[in-house]
């Protein structure tokens, strides 16, 4: 592929966020610019198990100002594209592709960044990929998670099978399966699973399906329960909280799962839902992890790496988490501004997105509470 050798800006990742973030820089006129992609476009979408869907509902309701819960660019919808709530991980990364040609953003696939350089002085940065070096005066980190599971939450974790392993539930041979971790990917697991006729168990630290919390970032959302509940019904699905998983190791007949004083057993590997280590482990010496967190200035910029800003589920301030596309997709035009200020880019456009809500640059008003 034939790109210039420096950049205003470099995108990695062409997932929801990368592709998001780079519709605001099209907005904006900005031009030189790329996004980089080792693989396809929403490639992190296409990998979900074929029956994995949005947890989140698409709707349209441009008409009386809302846009559709999933979309991450003004003016589209995935649930006018696809007339569908719910979309399949192959569904949304056509919706990307969408957005991505018609806002004629700058992608290019198969690059895999292998290395990233910060340049003396606050000059920018180099970008090492196969086929050369790349210079760019700011980066954006956009590269996601799901790519990057948490393989080894505790000793025997090996013998598992993690969810973002799983192609297909139909694949898996069997009729008795335990689940260890009862977040969302648990859920889903079991939700599918169950309704192959297939008796499980989910094995949970802390009994997530219990906590009343307003957040679906930390708390199961209404259309897992929904599923959860009817799964339930069937007499097929066992929840089982208050087991912190210790070890795995392999029996005759099976597998042993062990908590401080349980003791689990069953035939088929243990699905492993113990979620994601995220791209960002890959930069880690870039920022301050004194929080447990990657740590963001106002605008989402490293606080000890200039120039380098992040974008997507990673993004998080204090209790505020911003791993849902509705949440993340309001940051996009913060980071924006400060690089279109910075290279003396006019900011007017960005006006619609504050008009929008998508444009959150005051926290303060992130409250979860509700009356009723």
């Amino acid at each position: 592929m034939e790109k210039p050798e420096a950049f205003d800006v470099i995108v990695v990742g062409a997932g929801a966020s990368g592709i998001g973030v780079g519709a605001v820089l099209k907005d904006l006129g900005l031009e030189n610019f790329a996004i980089l992609e080792r693989y396809q476009i929403g490639e992190s979408f296409r990998r979900w198990p074929q029956e994995m869907n949005f947890i989140t509902p698409s709707f349209p309701s441009h008409g009386f100002g809302h846009l559709d819960l999933n979309a991450i660019a003004r003016k589209t919808s995935p649930a006018i594209s696809f007339r569908r709530e719910h979309l399949s991980g192959k569904q949304y990364a056509q919706y990307l592709e969408k957005v991505a040609d018609y806002f004629q953003i700058p992608v290019y696939t198969g690059v895999e960044v292998q290395k990233i350089e910060p340049l003396p002085q606050c000059r920018g940065f180099l970008v090492y990929v196969p086929d050369g070096i790349l210079k760019t005066q700011f980066l954006i980190w956009a590269a996601g998670e799901f790519q990057y599971p948490n393989l080894t939450p505790f000793p025997g974790a090996d013998l598992c099978l993690h969810n973002s392993q799983i192609q297909s539930w139909t694949h898996l041979q069997g009729d008795e399966f335990i689940i260890i971790g009862g977040y969302e990917s648990g859920m889903d697991a079991a939700s599918n699973l169950v309704a192959l006729g297939k008796r499980v168990k989910v094995l949970d630290r802390t009994g997530i399906w219990a906590n009343p919390d307003t957040d679906p970032s930390i708390s199961l959302s209404p259309y897992t329960l929904q599923r959860i509940e009817f799964c339930y019904s069937t007499g097929r699905l066992e929840l089982i909280g208050n087991a912190a998983i210790e070890e795995v190791k392999t029996v005759p007949g099976g597998y042993a799962v062990y908590s401080e004083y349980n003791k689990w057993v069953s035939p088929t590997q243990p699905i492993l839902c113990t979620g994601f280590e995220g791209s960002l482990k890959h930069i880690a010496h870039l920022f301050n992890w004194s929080e447990g967190y990657a740590g963001l200035t106002e605008e989402d910029e490293s606080t000890i790496t200039p120039g380098l800003f992040v974008v997507g589920p990673s993004v998080r301030h204090g209790n505020v988490i911003f791993c849902f596309i509705y949440k993340f997709r309001q940051r996009f035009a913060v980071v924006a501004n400060a690089i279109a200020h910075r290279l003396g880019i006019d900011t007017t456009p960005l006006d619609s997105y504050r008009q929008e809500g998508m444009f959150l640059d005051d926290l303060s008003c992130c409250d979860n509470d509700c009356l009723c």
